[in-house]
């Protein structure tokens, strides 16, 4: 299955900032990508070497609509992946200025 929007944004947190001194970057990506087409798509995109793709699924959170306690929503499902780059090799808009 290919595609052509793999990598749907970065996901820029504290807790994925701290893996990039490791190499390692996350992404949201789409929820039929496989291990090898976000590979390809962040060589594409970024100009770099993968090596290692770990992906997860992340259940939807249940959401209390506005001034009703009782009505709830659920939101959709997603899929993560962390991105193990070659050593040396960064991307650019993960870059923490101190």
């Amino acid at each position: 299955m290919r595609l052509t929007t793999t990598i749907i944004r970065p996901l820029l947190t504290e807790k994925t900032t701290n893996l990039v001194p490791s190499g390692k970057f996350t992404f949201m990506v789409h929820l039929k990508a496989s291990k090898g087409a976000i590979a390809e798509q962040i060589e594409k995109t970024f100009s770099v070497d993968v090596i290692d793709v770990r992906t997860q699924i992340m259940p939807g959170k249940h959401k209390r609509m506005l001034g009703d306690k009782k009505k709830q929503t659920k939101l959709p499902k997603w899929k993560k992946a962390i991105v193990t780059l070659k050593k040396g090799q960064k991307i650019s808009m993960f870059e923490v200025k101190e």
